[in-house]
């Protein structure tokens, strides 16, 4: 803002008082940053002026009319950078502002001079009269309250009074009560604003959620003997286990394709080459004569079975999430009816999905070029239509195989009419993608978490995740996906199920598992990170009731989990993650602290033992200042899988047995 007369034709580019490197900020404003209501937002400017008077700083949200929001005056943590910082929250959801206001702080500098000077027998008649007039004038600011108003006269008449010494006079104008009544309202000279920055604040779902994934078709699956054949699950058995999910605690059920399978190139068993006449293919070659993207496949049942689904799901508390793969089987109908919607190759055929090694003979991948605004229209009206029919999730199948610009298009127009609809990018690819699709709309991102093992290798991913990014992108951990199953999910037993779990669950505010985790399904197709018979090409019936009467399902420990993320807030968003030191490098300690506006504190200390295979003994070494407390201090922590308590301070021993419980999740009571 321009507060002072310029002269020719260019203009200055900072405020009287220069307010730079405003954080969180998207490229510069380019993007919104990300939040929910309620999530506690770290600001940060650098503000400072020139000569040695003093300078102040204040964080406002605006709202999204346009009015301001909550305000804080900010702390200069760095004097020598002149680093401010302040914590805001939004109430509400809507595109909101943020900007930093820089402002020269006259009562900061008289403060400062007056000290010395007084102190120093320097101007001290002249000193305590240009406080007296200071605090007369800030009286009489609009919107002060009488009763501090008074406080500030009052201060104002002892500056003034020479009956008494003047270090009296001068303390009278630096009482805590003064400097309480200018910290409500300060006096602020030379206000210069930054510019407003958006900030897009979106229902809490949008960042902390559980999903849990399955395929309906395998939901009451069976083998008629007499036929010699299965019979696919349904939406009404698949309602089923709908009870059981949220049991164990999750938010969404995720439903992979259920569209109709193309029968050209379908794949058998374990992705091979040659289908049976029964074999029911993966439903990710979408579309058949039955129809493609905007319809059911017939043995799942009809949309009125849908909708019951549906409603199912919202009478237990859940929300249904669905795949969008946009690709096609041979023989779905855009393949005849949109042919410029493919690549043709140079022998006339269309080219099938690859992602070498992989080959995907049963796929065509869509071609944005020839006519985008056909596909985008198309696309558009069909994800609407699941949204008519309740779907507010949706969990994107290789999003960055297709232009950004399409999505970010996509996700804007959706999200105009239905702002509920949260999209989950799954995009195991490079950073710079990652990152844009998150930045153009996708709330939650697939993370390589399955592929961090080490204890280094977390610290370090979870240092770029709550620091670079945690501004715009979630991400969401998943220990084992459909299409995942990584050495260390194979061949670490129970332990890594359970381990890998506590991490995924309370280091994530979003995470997520593939039906049959709670089954420690770990046998892996020889050659691949996948599933042995894998669920995309075969049903797969599980027998979870079994499990659980013989007392080998994960399904009470996940639950427990789920509890622990839904009663402490500081696990409900990514910032404040610190990892703490360990004498032995496969024992892994971190923190999540969250202290609200008013002061209270969640604190949430996690030690996991990262060896399936052996009990780790060694000692923690907690950084006490990122709890909040000091060296000397000792706490009582409380496990909230086991109940146990303990007491605790700067050094502690620590033994895990993975065979008995591979993690302690301590909450932090005292």
């Amino acid at each position: 803002m321009l507060t002072g007369p310029a002269t020719g034709s260019r203009q200055p580019t900072v405020g009287r008082i220069p307010v730079l490197d405003v954080q969180p900020v998207v490229d510069g404003g380019r993007w919104p940053s990300q939040a929910v209501p309620g999530e506690l937002i770290p600001v940060s400017a650098t503000v400072f002026r020139e000569g040695h008077d003093a300078v102040a700083a204040t964080a406002v949200l605006v709202r999204p009319d346009g009015t301001d929001g909550p305000s804080a005056r900010m702390t200069c943590v760095n004097p020598g950078k002149d680093a401010y910082v302040a914590t805001l929250s939004p109430d509400a959801e809507g595109l909101w502002g943020l900007r930093v206001e820089g402002w020269s702080d006259p009562y900061g500098t008289w403060d400062h001079d007056a000290t010395i000077k007084v102190e120093a027998g320097v101007d001290v008649a002249l000193m305590l009269e240009e406080g007296a007039r200071l605090l007369e004038r800030a009286a009489e600011q609009d919107g002060r309250s009488p009763e501090d108003a008074a406080v500030l006269h009052a201060a104002a008449t002892a500056l003034r009074d020479t009956s008494r010494g003047d270090h009296e006079r001068l303390d009278a104008g630096r009482t805590e009560q003064v400097r309480a009544v200018l910290e409500r309202l300060p006096v602020r000279e030379l206000l210069s604003p930054s510019t407003t920055y958006p900030v897009k604040v979106e229902r809490k779902l949008a960042a902390f959620s559980a999903w849990y994934e399955f395929f309906p078709r395998s939901e009451g699956a069976s083998w008629d003997e007499e036929a010699g054949r299965w019979v696919s699950g349904t939406f009404r058995t698949a309602a089923e286990r709908l009870p059981a999910i949220k049991e164990m605690g999750f938010d969404i059920a995720y439903l992979t394709p259920i569209h109709p399978i193309g029968r050209v190139n379908r794949k058998g068993p374990n992705n091979t080459l040659t289908a049976g006449p029964l074999d029911p293919g993966s439903p990710y070659a979408i579309g058949a004569a039955e129809g493609g993207h905007d319809a059911l496949h017939p043995d799942l049942g009809t949309f009125e079975d849908f909708d019951a689904f549906v409603g199912r799901a919202r009478e237990l508390g859940l929300e249904v999430a669905m795949d969008i793969a946009l690709q096609c089987a041979p023989d779905h109908p855009w393949v005849t009816e949109h042919p410029e919607w493919f690549t043709t190759r140079a022998d006339g055929s269309i080219a099938f999905a690859e992602n070498p090694p992989k080959k995907y003979q049963d796929i065509y991948p869509l071609n944005f070029d020839n006519d985008p605004a056909g596909i985008y229209a198309e696309v558009k009206r069909m994800v609407l239509l699941w949204v008519e029919h309740g779907v507010t999730l949706f969990r994107v199948d290789n999003p960055h195989t297709k232009p950004v610009e399409f999505w970010e298009w996509l996700i804007a127009e959706v999200n105009a009419e239905h702002p509920e609809v949260v999209w989950l990018a799954e995009a195991f690819t490079k950073p710079a993608m990652m990152h844009t699709l998150a930045k153009v709309g996708f709330q939650q991102s697939y993370s390589y978490f399955a592929w961090r093992n080490q204890a280094w290798e977390l610290r370090e991913y979870l240092q770029q995740l709550t620091t670079e990014s945690a501004h715009y992108m979630v991400p969401n951990f998943w220990p084992t996906t459909h299409d995942i199953l990584t050495p260390t999910m194979q061949y670490g037993g129970p332990p890594v199920f359970k381990l890998r779990a506590v991490l995924a669950a309370l280091l994530s505010p979003s995470w997520g598992i593939y039906t049959g985790y709670e089954l420690i399904e770990h046998a892996a197709r020889p050659g691949a990170e996948e599933q042995l018979d894998n669920e995309k090409y075969q049903y797969r019936p599980r027998d979870f009731a079994k499990a659980e009467r013989e007392g080998w399902s994960l399904a009470p420990y996940l639950a427990k989990l789920n509890f622990v993320r839904n009663h402490h807030p500081a696990l409900q968003q990514l910032r404040g993650t610190v990892f703490h030191a360990t004498d032995d490098e496969n024992v892994l300690c971190f923190s999540r602290r969250r202290v609200e506006l008013d002061g209270t504190e969640d604190l949430v200390l996690v030690v996991v033992n990262l060896d399936p295979h052996a009990t780790r003994e060694t000692t923690v070494h907690l950084d006490m200042g990122a709890l909040g407390r000091q060296w000397w201090e000792r706490f009582t922590v409380r496990d909230e899988i086991t109940g146990a308590e303990f007491e605790w301070g700067e050094h502690d021993y620590v033994k895990l047995d993975p065979y008995v419980e591979p993690a302690h999740v301590f909450h932090v009571t005292g």
